[in-house]
C-alpha cells in the first residue's frame, strides 16, 4: 500500500473522532492505541470451575486479576498468550483466550436455557462458546458464518469447549430464510476494527480505511434488519461492534430501529460501573474505551416491539 494511502487513512480517522469526541477522550482513545494489552482469559465453564483453573494458574506461578463484572473473566499479569497456549488447560480447552471486550455482549444478552439463540457472525467462536457456557449447554444455539476457513475455525472451537448445544451453519446470516424465529440474537457486526487499532503495528492503517468502513455499514444495517425479522416479538438482541465511530453504531441502530418496529434497552449488569466508558449519543447504548485491559467496543441491547 502506498504511503499516501495510509497517510489518508490516518487523517480520516482522526476527522472521525474530532468529530465525535471530545478532546480529552481522543487522548484516552490515543493512549489505548497506544497500550500494551494484557492476555485476557475466560474459564470455560463447561469443562472447568473457577477454583480449579485459579489454582492451576497459582502452581505456575501465574499472576492474575478479576474483573467486577464475570467470574470467568481473567487478566493474566506476567505471561504471554504463547505461554498460556503451553499449559494443559488451555490444550484440553479448560480456558479460552479472549479479549474483555469481546465478552460483554454475550453477558449483555442474558441467554437462558432452552431458549433458540442465533449468533449471527460467529467465527471464531469465542462468544458463541460463551453462549453455551452461561446456559450450561442447554440452550440450542445456531452460529453462522460464511466463510470456509473461519468456519472450520469456528467448529475446532465449538468441539474443543465441549459447546455440545451449538449447530454450525455455513451461511452468510443476511440470507437466513425469515421463517427462522429466536429467542435471542447476537449480532456481533463485521466492522473497521477502530476500536481495536494498535499504533505500535507499523500495519496499523494498512487496512483500515474510509472505503472499508462505509462498506460495512452497509454490511451492519442488513444485518441488523435481518436479525429483528427473525428474533420474535417482545424479546431481545445484541448488537456490538469493535467500532468506537458512531457511524458504525448508533446511527445504524437509529437507521434500522424506526423501519423494523424496535425499540433500545438499557443495559444493566453488575460490574458495568468499573469500565472505561466513552460519551455516547444514546445513554442506553454503551461504548469501551481501549485501554491496556479493553479494545474499544460498542454494544446495544435492541427489543423487538410485539
Amino acid at each position: 500500500m502506498e504511503k499516501n494511502q495510509i497517510i489518508k487513512n490516518k487523517e480520516y480517522l482522526n476527522e472521525c473522532l474530532k468529530r465525535q469526541y471530545k478532546q480529552n477522550d481522543i487522548e484516552r482513545i490515543y493512549s489505548g492505541y497506544n497500550s500494551n494489552r494484557y492476555v485476557t482469559l475466560r474459564i470455560n465453564t463447561i469443562k472447568a470451575t473457577t477454583v480449579e483453573i485459579e489454582r492451576t494458574l497459582k502452581s505456575e506461578g501465574i499472576e492474575y486479576m478479576g474483573v467486577q463484572w464475570s467470574k470467568e473473566a481473567i487478566i493474566i499479569k506476567n505471561r504471554t498468550e504463547k505461554e498460556i497456549q503451553q499449559l494443559d488447560i488451555y490444550k484440553d480447552g479448560k480456558i479460552y483466550l479472549q479479549s474483555l471486550s469481546s465478552m460483554l455482549p454475550p453477558i449483555v444478552l442474558k441467554p437462558q436455557a432452552n431458549e433458540d439463540i442465533l449468533d449471527m457472525a460467529a467465527a471464531p467462536g469465542g462468544k458463541t462458546t460463551q453462549i453455551a457456557a452461561l446456559t450450561q449447554n442447554k440452550a440450542n444455539i445456531t452460529a453462522c458464518e460464511l466463510n470456509t476457513i473461519r468456519m472450520e475455525r469456528l467448529k475446532y472451537n465449538v468441539e474443543k469447549q465441549g459447546a455440545s448445544s451449538v449447530y454450525i451453519m455455513q451461511k452468510d446470516s443476511r440470507n437466513i430464510d425469515d421463517f427462522f424465529s429466536f429467542d435471542r440474537v447476537l449480532l456481533d457486526a463485521p466492522c473497521s476494527g477502530s476500536g481495536t487499532l494498535d499504533l505500535k503495528d507499523e500495519n496499523a492503517f494498512k487496512f483500515f480505511s474510509k472505503k472499508l468502513v462505509e462498506k460495512s455499514v452497509k454490511a451492519q444495517v442488513a444485518l441488523l434488519k435481518k436479525a429483528l425479522r427473525v428474533l420474535k416479538p417482545g424479546r431481545e438482541m445484541v448488537y456490538s461492534t469493535c467500532s468506537i465511530l458512531d457511524c458504525e453504531n448508533e446511527d445504524v441502530i437509529s437507521k434500522t430501529l424506526i423501519s423494523e418496529n424496535a425499540e433500545l434497552v438499557p443495559i444493566e449488569f453488575l460490574g458495568k460501573d468499573s469500565l472505561p466508558l466513552l460519551p455516547v449519543k444514546n445513554k442506553e447504548t454503551m461504548c469501551v474505551c481501549p485501554n491496556e485491559f479493553y479494545e474499544g467496543f460498542f454494544i446495544a441491547k435492541i427489543k423487538k416491539i410485539k
